[in-house]
């Protein structure tokens, strides 16, 4: 492999944000892993990746927990580096530093003050040049993007969508799981992604199972509404499980029926069939690659149902209206994909 880099032994990957981000980038990180199987692979990432990843199976050897740093490990602006943490990553020796965090234009410095002997990743147009990168177009599956990156470095495709490992310690924050659950999952971090809650619950009456609504601590009014407008009982779990809980649970469930979040991308890692749905510019940078356990079902509207904003340019803005853009999306369309993969 022409790309190989000899001699490498300790490996920065740079991906600090949130579930569905990292699950996404997964395929990614395998491929780096396997071209390099003797190194030790270091995620630069957050807190809850660092309890997230201990103990459990896979390409990374050791999570490195950041700081907030505006660009790298949060979206928030004002958060510089603080002093010594570069000098204090440089002190590790990294052979490759490698940034699957965006565009670069903040990300792309950072991974320099690495002191890598090799730096790779992403570079749009506003984003200094890494000795090897790949351009950064807005609309790319978020996967194929990293496995570009990946390649860079002779990293070759193996699984292109991820698979995680439930471990003892997930399965033991649970309770009883109903057999035949279905799972349903009406948050996400983006209002605009939210389906009415109203449907979800016309959703799961339909489909005649046992159903446990899952949410945040955040989300428990919104998990308490589904709830509250289902004709018949549901459990409830909001806040009550650590990501690899959720996995768990998740596990234990015929369907997740979901938005566009982190909770469907970890539903499908463990083996879980999926409905989510999307908005149409979202379905291309993070829909699900397979349709033979996953359905997306796509919202088509084209910009922000209160001003008109266009959300369909190549770099799309964000109005301040965070009111959801997939409410066309019907229940019968979401029922019937779930019934078929139930069958």
């Amino acid at each position: 492999m022409t790309d190989h880099v000899d001699g490498v032994r300790r490996i920065a990957v740079l991906r600090a944000n949130a579930m569905g981000d990292f699950l996404l980038a997964l395929p990614g990180i395998e491929a780096i892993k396997d071209a390099y199987p003797g190194a030790t692979l270091t995620l630069l990432a957050r807190d809850w990746h660092a309890g997230f990843l201990a103990g459990r199976p896979g390409p990374v050897d050791e999570v490195i927990a950041l700081p907030p740093v505006t660009g790298v490990s949060t979206a928030e602006d004002g958060h510089r580096a603080p002093d010594g943490l570069l000098a204090r990553l440089r002190d590790l020796r990294f052979d490759l530093a490698v940034q699957i965090h965006g565009g670069g234009r903040y990300s792309n410095p950072f991974v320099l003050g690495l002191g890598a002997r090799l730096t790779a990743g992403l570079r749009a147009p506003d984003a200094p040049p890494l000795d090897r990168w790949v351009h950064y177009a807005f609309h790319q599956h978020e996967t194929v993007r990293h496995l570009e990156v990946a390649a860079l470095v002779g990293g070759r495709p193996g699984r292109i969508e991820p698979r995680l490992a439930v471990t003892a310690r997930d399965r033991a924050e649970l309770g009883e799981v109903p057999e035949g659950a279905v799972a349903i999952h009406p948050g996400a971090a983006d209002p605009r992604r939210r389906w009415p809650p109203e449907r979800f619950a016309a959703v799961a009456d339909r489909l005649d199972r046992p159903v446990v609504i899952t949410g945040s601590d955040a989300e428990r009014d919104l998990v308490a509404r589904v709830a509250g407008a289902m004709r018949r009982p549901a459990v409830t779990v909001a806040g009550e499980l650590s990501p690899g809980g959720l996995a768990a649970l998740y596990e234990r469930c015929e369907l997740l029926v979901a938005n566009d979040t982190g909770p469907r991308h970890l539903a499908a890692a463990v083996g879980t069939a999926t409905v989510g749905i999307y908005w149409c510019g979202n379905l291309i940078n993070a829909g699900p690659l397979s349709r033979h356990r996953h359905r997306p079902v796509v919202s088509w509207t084209p910009a922000c149902p209160v001003c008109g904003e266009n959300g369909l340019g190549p770099y799309p803005g964000r109005c301040p209206h965070d009111v959801p853009w997939v409410t066309d999306v019907p229940v019968d369309a979401v029922a019937e994909e779930a019934e078929d993969l139930l069958r």
